[in-house]
């Protein structure tokens, strides 16, 4: 991590912007035949640790026992025309398929080509909500709760997926199409 002194005073970080951070989906039980996919429009994601705790009174005062710790992403997007990846998710809601979700941090390359520092979980969606009004595109909100903590790794995004966070270069000439 690379820190830049400023004002002599403090050292601040360089901040990684939320389109950097990605996330990929795949139905476990299609592990050996599917690659992991990005959610086409992705407008905003989010990962949620929280843990209940209980209290006891003593004669001291309370004391605190923490409870386990639950995980879980949220993806919100704009619904794509014809985008498998959505109904294959909530096929998988209906029949109770475990998801496989990875966290890659494209602001942090690790060794190896398309490598990024990130995270693995495995869990299920929990919530699919599609809002259609009539003056916005459809928009699609859904919640994976996850199983224990996840694992901390190297993920693979390739050139294609990393496109969801932002345009690469395309040059001036014809494409063939």
């Amino acid at each position: 991590m690379r820190l830049r002194k400023l004002q002599g005073l403090q050292l601040f970080a360089e901040a990684v912007q939320g389109k950097k951070i990605v996330y990929l989906f795949r139905i476990k039980s299609k592990a050996a035949s599917n690659d992991a996919k990005a959610i086409a429009f992705t407008t905003e994601n989010g990962r949620t640790k929280s843990k209940d705790a209980d209290s006891t009174m003593t004669k001291d005062g309370p004391i605190r026992t923490p409870g386990t710790t639950e995980t879980e992403i949220t993806v919100s997007s704009i619904l794509a025309k014809g985008d498998e990846l959505i109904d294959e998710l909530e096929d998988a809601m209906d029949n109770d398929e475990m998801m496989e979700v990875w966290e890659a941090n494209l602001a942090e390359p690790s060794s190896g080509s398309n490598k990024f520092k990130g995270m693995y979980f495995q869990g299920y969606l929990t919530s699919f909500e599609k809002t259609s009004s009539a003056e916005d595109y459809v928009e699609l909100s859904l919640t994976f709760g996850l199983n224990g903590s996840g694992k901390r790794g190297d993920v693979t995004v390739t050139a294609e997926q990393q496109e969801t966070a932002e345009y690469v270069f395309a040059d001036t000439q014809k494409t063939g199409a």
